[in-house]
């Protein structure tokens, strides 16, 4: 078979240069099938959590406000972003499927980073609707119109678009001398860079500027508009005001936490990968992929009583 020839060949090349593999989980491909099952699991969760908040936020008329259509935003964003890449890694796990196309690898990495980057970019947009419902409440309605929501939406569709559409021209100029095979689960922007056998320092300076405007800059207005939320709670009279304030945005914090960690984590040990084994990154990355798509329609659902109640009794088989 082709992928065998190619797998045992010295330095993973082929006859054909259109052609990558990717290896999976280097140095535990004998577990592929029982790390299969946590990764199914966790996808078919994800799957679930989202569909059903989507729906959820659909069919409720109390729900049809700000908060509840950029949750839907970030519904969908988990959605893409898991299945842009599960399906294939699936298929590693189970039936050894690792050849992918140049071109399949390269519409796989900009539908990844650009989900990634409509999920960071949504988060800010959501620490702004939180900023405004509690410093400014009275203006809430006035300014969060259905008109801007869907113009912020637009938005962040266009910044991911023009961040990321760059990356499969940078690649695709880059020769391929070597080795095809590419160490990760999916096509990811640096693991297909590493495999050139040219000069890659616009591509690396690239990628820094763009995790730097992107992660970078949400992070920092992230942080200013909870600032100025913890300024604004602190100064309501009692502790009951102070203790519902905090509870709109604890959803939004863990939601935050959950994405961010594992990129922050992600990165510090693909710069400083020498001192960690290479499987340690793999594993991170496709958690990164996975936890925050499972974790976020579970953490609105417990904690947002619209959507919880509504799920208890759409599970109950009752009705409004």
């Amino acid at each position: 078979m082709l992928l065998q020839g190619n797998l045992s060949a010295p330095n993973g090349t082929g006859s054909d240069p259109s052609v990558f593999f990717l290896t999976g989980i280097p140095g535990l491909e004998a577990l592929h099938p029982w790390i299969s099952i946590p990764f199914c699991s966790m996808f078919t969760v994800a799957l679930l959590g989202n569909f059903t908040l989507l729906y959820v936020i659909k069919t409720e008329p109390s729900l049809h406000q700000p908060m509840f259509y950029f949750l839907a935003m970030l519904a969908i964003i988990d959605l893409g972003l898991s299945t842009t890449t599960m399906p294939k890694i699936l298929s590693i796990f189970w039936f050894n499927s690792r050849e992918i196309s140049f071109n399949a690898c390269l519409v796989q990495m900009f539908f990844l980073h650009s989900f990634s980057t409509l999920e960071s970019t949504l988060l800010l947009a959501m620490a702004f609707d939180r900023y405004m419902a509690i410093c400014i409440p009275l203006r809430y309605a006035t300014i969060l119109t259905n008109s801007v929501i869907a113009k912020i939406g637009l938005a962040a569709l266009a910044r991911a678009v023009l961040l990321v559409v760059p990356f499969p021209f940078l690649v695709r100029r880059l020769p391929y001398c070597g080795s095809h095979v590419i160490s990760h689960c999916y096509c990811e922007h640096m693991a297909m860079v590493k495999l050139a056998c040219a000069d890659t320092r616009v591509n690396n300076v690239y990628g820094i500027m763009v995790v730097l405007f992107i992660v970078g800059l949400d992070l920092l207005f992230i942080s200013l508009s909870y600032v100025n939320i913890l300024r604004a709670v602190l100064s309501l009279a009692s502790k009951e005001e102070q203790l519902k304030a905090f509870g709109t945005c604890g959803s939004h914090l863990c939601a935050i936490l959950v994405f961010y960690i594992p990129v922050v984590l992600s990165s510090t040990i693909h710069r400083f990968r020498r001192h960690f084994a290479p499987h340690v990154h793999i594993l991170l990355a496709n958690f990164y992929l996975l936890f925050p798509p499972m974790m976020n329609p579970i953490v609105y659902g417990v904690k947002t009583k619209q959507i919880c109640d509504w799920v208890l009794l759409l599970f109950r088989g009752k009705s409004f």
